[in-house]
């Protein structure tokens, strides 16, 4: 293998272990456009609050805290967005190396062919075959020399042509690497944006919750379950449930059985199991295990798999929270789901209506 060829592979391997270190959570990179977040209250510092804590302090924590796990998912799904690119980019530069390494032999072999055909037309006196042939004492020799004549003549515009060609596209392979490079790069700094933010999010939230009391925290959890019941409840009053009625596909039920099956695991943001999720970590998992790659994130999963009406969905089809898709669960049937909530809580069943729905989306439309 020659010194060029190594060196081109060296770098398409350092690409793949640049990435993978890029791709663990405690490394980074974050959304190139941020999404719009309902009353943010990143960076805001909670007021003590007293050994027993009113129901007023603590839906204002609830309400907190909400708002806090809210934005850390935004930013998860731009981390999510930005690995799974970073993947992509990674892979086409170990393409256009590959195609950059068999480019240089080519073009290699085609200037050691076109020196052989000068090295040759030196060995005849620098003549053309054309005055070779003229000076032929010899009719039949000169003619079936013409033919010979033209067959060079077109090969030697054919290895020229061909070696302008492999030129080009070597170039061309060497911008569309650069480009690639430029792309990672870039995405490196998005990711590692997005971390901080996650970060920064959870932290503010874990801190705002220590600060209660053993008593106060069960009470918070309670708050939680009833907000969650009270906007179910709402949403079944609606006559909805009884609308719904269609079976799950084949693929739908194994993603079921998959999702399901990791209730009591941990939500660690980034996480794409076996041993812990985030949120669409959890669903595109779970249709993967059926045969069924779907986009990594929310957002994405949101923008490009089918939309169908909240009426027609039937279980392994994915619901879509809040306006800016910054959370998603799989329906399991009979009003429930099932997802990965938020950090310091596990995979769970809940009510399909227990968060504002933006829509539903089909994986296997």
């Amino acid at each position: 293998m020659g010194t060029g060829k190594r060196g081109l592979l060296v770098v398409a391997v350092t690409v793949v272990c640049a990435v993978t270190v890029w791709g663990a959570p405690g490394t980074a990179f974050a959304s190139p456009s941020p999404s719009p977040t309902p009353s943010s209250t990143a960076g805001s510092t909670a007021p003590a609050l007293p050994s027993t804590a009113s129901n007023k302090d603590l839906e204002a924590v609830r309400t907190q805290l909400e708002a806090l796990y809210h934005d850390a998912a935004v930013a998860t799904d731009a981390y999510n967005a930005a690995e799974e690119a970073a993947k992509r980019q990674s892979a086409e530069i170990v393409a256009l190396a590959t195609k950059i390494v068999e480019g240089r032999e080519k073009l290699d072999d085609l200037k050691d062919r076109a020196g052989a055909a000068a090295r040759s037309q030196y060995r005849t006196g620098g003549l053309p075959d054309e005055a070779q042939l003229m000076l032929s004492d010899d009719p039949t020799e000169f003619l079936n020399g013409a033919g010979r004549v033209l067959q060079g003549e077109r090969a030697t515009k054919g290895l020229l042509s061909e070696l302008t060609r492999t030129q080009e596209d070597l170039e061309q392979y060497s911008k569309d690497a650069s480009t690639q490079w430029q792309k990672l790069e870039a995405g490196r700094k998005t990711k590692a944006a997005a971390q901080k933010k996650i970060e920064t999010q959870i932290a503010a939230a874990e801190k705002l919750e220590s600060q209660l009391e053993k008593e106060d925290k069960k009470r918070l959890e309670q708050l939680e379950a009833q907000a969650a019941q009270q906007a179910q409840t709402a949403w079944l009053s609606t006559g909805v449930l009884a609308e719904i009625n269609s079976s799950a596909t084949a693929q739908g039920t194994k993603a079921v059985q998959y999702a399901t099956a990791q209730t009591g695991k941990p939500y660690v943001w980034g996480a794409e199991g076996p041993d812990s999720f985030d949120c669409s970590g959890l669903t595109s998992e779970a249709w993967k295990s059926a045969g069924r790659a779907i986009p990594r994130t929310s957002q994405e999963q949101w923008n490009q798999l089918p939309h169908i009406a909240v009426a027609d969905m039937r279980p392994g089809d994915l619901i879509i929270y809040f306006d800016d898709a910054s959370h998603v669960a799989m329906y399991v049937g009979d009003g429930l789901i099932v997802h990965a909530p938020r950090p310091g809580r596990t995979v769970t069943l809940a009510g399909a209506g227990s968060m504002p729905i933006l829509g539903v989306v089909r994986p296997d439309a």
